[in-house]
């Protein structure tokens, strides 16, 4: 499909610097562009490559001040990242999506399928699911007895939904994410070995929740492990039972969080953080990579970082200390040597 700079524009409200009639057939990255592609600059990183790109259109906010000339024709827009984030979507709700059910795969009668569903090859659909309309279950997933999962859901190959667990609308579960698995209960006996305490709740995805691939989140022991509407997490990240994440909350790949904890909305967490478990995470708290947080946060907003946790500017005024630990040291020992030597 070709598409025109003030076509473009007019879709995102943008207005046109340049050539109106430039036309786009593809899109591409900033410092890679060729001819007849479509790229974007938002990050002041690549500020340098828009004045060397082959790229046709560049999409860049209205603040752009160029030091240099410009030879792709510009949009406009108040959020370039945001801009190109819609027009990607409008290319992807274009393409045509599979309907129907593949064989071999296996669909209980007593499964009830909603309008325009594509069950893929190798597929397990269990007993009593329940499913809304233009839901997409790819190749070799696994649906567990009596789920159920709104309209607009899309299961990517290899997941494992087990059972009982509830997929809000407009969710996306990514290949080899595992929904619903028992979550890490043992208990010790009195000869020193653990018995296995079932996990007999469920998990509860709503909507507009996105699961990277990989990522595992365990179902409850009783009742819920609850992730609120927005929730977007990353691959490799693991949800203990009964914990909850609020709406809009991100986490990057290989977070973990610990049994029944609860977090806020809005949260950011960077990759590699870990939460211990049955405490509480503030709403707007941000922790940086790394972040070990073994104690609850009140404080809304607060930026986390270190291991344990303290707040960012306590651990940026401790860091300016402890980098400069080898120096003081020598300091120091001179100061004994020469205490020493008088």
């Amino acid at each position: 499909m070709v598409f025109t700079a003030s076509q473009i524009a007019e879709y995102l409200n943008g207005t046109v610097e340049g050539n109106p009639l430039a036309a786009v057939r593809n899109v591409s990255k900033i410092e890679e562009g060729e001819p007849d592609t479509l790229t974007f600059l938002s990050n002041p990183k690549y500020t340098q490559y828009i004045y060397t790109t082959e790229a046709s259109v560049v999409i860049v906010n209205r603040d752009f001040a160029p030091e240099q000339p410009v030879k792709a024709t510009l949009i406009r827009v108040d959020d370039a990242y945001g801009a190109l984030a819609t027009l990607l979507r409008l290319y992807q709700d274009s393409m045509p999506k599979k309907t129907g059910i593949e064989q071999p795969s296996y669909v209980s009668e007593s499964a009830q399928l909603g309008e325009a569903v594509y069950v893929g090859a190798f597929a397990y659909i269990g007993e009593n699911v329940k499913t809304g309309n233009n839901v997409q279950i790819f190749p070799q997933a696994f649906i567990g007895n009596e789920v159920e999962m709104g309209d607009n859901v899309t299961i990517h190959a290899g997941v494992k939904i087990c059972n009982g667990c509830r997929i809000g609308n407009n969710c996306i579960i990514h290949s080899g994410a595992v929904i619903g698995a028992d979550g890490f209960g043992f208990a010790p006996n009195s000869e020193g070995k653990y018995e296995k305490i079932p996990q007999i709740g469920i998990v509860i995805l709503e909507d507009d929740v996105e699961i990277g691939a990989n990522a595992t989140i365990d179902r409850a022991t009783l009742g819920a492990t609850i992730i609120r509407k927005g929730v977007k997490l990353d691959n490799l990240v693991m949800i203990a039972h009964n914990v909850e994440v609020g709406e809009n909350t991100v986490m990057a790949a290989l977070t973990g969080v610990a049994g029944s904890t609860k977090i806020g909305k809005n949260v950011m967490f960077g990759g590699q953080v870990g939460v211990a478990g049955h405490i509480t995470v503030a709403d707007g708290v941000k922790a940086s990579a790394q972040t070990g947080i073994a104690a609850s946060v009140k404080q809304e907003g607060q930026g986390m970082m270190g291991s344990p946790a303290i707040s960012a500017i306590q651990y940026n005024k401790a860091y300016a200390v402890f980098r400069n630990l080898p120096d003081l040291r020598n300091r120091l020992e001179n100061v004994e040597k020469k205490s020493t030597n008088e």
